[in-house]
């Protein structure tokens, strides 16, 4: 894991060998942030033990990968939604969360963590609690990276505030030196207390492979040590061993580490820099087709490999209305059923502040500028398909 951390840049304290921080395989980034919820919960309530459960809070935005609300479910905790606005590219920005935060300590409130992802699982969300924030670098829905220099400033008025990086999907990226400054690596070294990201995402590796490091493993530990007697060893006792049951809401752990030491020694980081750029060039080629195109708009700015556009036909006549967004929502919904009926195409769709969109990513190693084509043409021919269809129901 060392050597992983190595290649994205993260700060040396995220290491195994610092003796103090860590990394290990979890199988998803929606376990790392289950465990990020429970170790924070438990370190707040043993410093305030004064404090009624139901006083606790859930912070997610309003773009937040359906984890969120699933933490809140099996935690029992209050869950909040903060905005996040298109014109902020559907990032959280520091002035919002800074608002809830003042709102609900007036209020009498425990802020106990939020959660903001459009998760990855969080693949989508940012969570924030008291004592942590899980921010997102690249959601879910459009690939949103949160504002984590405002985070930051933020931050700094809360010092007891712990904070976990949820990067499932986008994390893979900092492996390329021109992409950290983007993702923020500099913020992430400096506040970060843990930090995950997918190799099972874009990182070359089969599910599931999911990276957790963090900057002081007692953090996890503390809440999730139960050892009886069964599970005492020597060196256990002595800490001349890295218990990772304790690092995990199970007791037993499956090996998966071979499968991720194969990929990065058959790779190697240029390995890995060249997948990460073509499939990115490949996103890039298709963005210049919809911008070319009479038929779709990208709703969000590109973000890497991930696009997320629209059916946006032009009027019928040159000075003609423009279609409303609830037209424009059935007619992407009746667009996205054709496209989801075929056998040769595979793309996701999503909602952005109650905008009805499609996603297209790009991410396997073995896609082709001649895919990217063909999802192209697969896509105008559907698309007027489907307004040919509009247009019959529509008389």
């Amino acid at each position: 894991m060392d050597w992983a951390a190595q290649m994205f840049g993260l700060d040396p304290a995220f290491y195994n060998s610092s003796g103090v921080g860590g990394g290990c395989l979890q199988t998803t980034a929606s376990d790392t942030a289950l465990i990020t919820v429970v170790a924070a919960r438990s370190s707040y309530m043993a410093r305030h033990p004064e404090t009624k459960f139901e006083e606790l809070i859930i912070y997610v935005s309003t773009q937040t990968h359906s984890l969120g609300l699933k933490a809140a479910l099996v935690l029992g905790l209050q869950i909040r939604a903060l905005e996040v606005k298109a014109e902020d590219n559907f990032a959280l920005r520091g002035s919002t969360l800074r608002a809830a935060l003042e709102e609900d300590s007036k209020a009498g409130k425990k802020t106990f963590i939020l959660s903001e992802r459009q998760a990855r699982f969080w693949n989508e969300y940012i969570f924030l609690t008291k004592r942590i924030l899980v921010a997102t670098v690249g959601t879910t829905s459009s690939g949103a990276i949160d504002n984590l220099p405002e985070i930051k400033e933020v931050a700094k008025d809360y010092p007891d505030l712990k904070i976990h990086v949820d990067a499932a999907w986008l994390g893979i990226s900092l492996v390329c030196p021109e992409f950290r400054d983007k993702c923020y690596l500099k913020e992430i070294n400096e506040i970060a207390d843990s930090f995950c990201t997918n190799f099972h995402k874009w990182g070359l590796t089969n599910f599931d492979a999911s990276a957790m490091w963090v900057r002081d493993r007692k953090y996890l530990t503390e809440a999730l040590d139960i050892t009886p007697p069964f599970l005492r060893t020597a060196h256990g006792e002595a800490g001349t061993v890295i218990e990772f049951r304790n690092w995990h809401l199970g007791l037993g752990r499956r090996y998966r580490s071979i499968k991720l030491w194969f990929v990065l020694r058959g790779f190697g980081v240029e390995g890995f820099q060249a997948h990460i750029r073509k499939t990115i060039s490949l996103n890039e080629s298709f963005v210049k087709h919809v911008k070319d195109s009479p038929l779709f708009k990208l709703v969000t700015p590109p973000s890497f490999s991930l696009s997320v556009f629209r059916l946006v036909p032009k009027p019928q006549a040159p000075d003609g209305p423009l279609a409303s967004e609830q037209t424009l929502n059935e007619l992407n919904q009746l667009f996205y059923g054709r496209i989801n009926a075929r056998k040769d195409i595979m793309l996701t769709q999503t909602k952005l502040n109650e905008t009805f969109c499609i996603r297209f990513a790009t991410g396997s190693r073995y896609t082709e500028e001649e895919h990217v084509e063909k999802a192209f043409n697969i896509l105008t021919q559907e698309a007027n398909l489907t307004l040919e269809a509009w247009k019959q129901t529509s008389q």
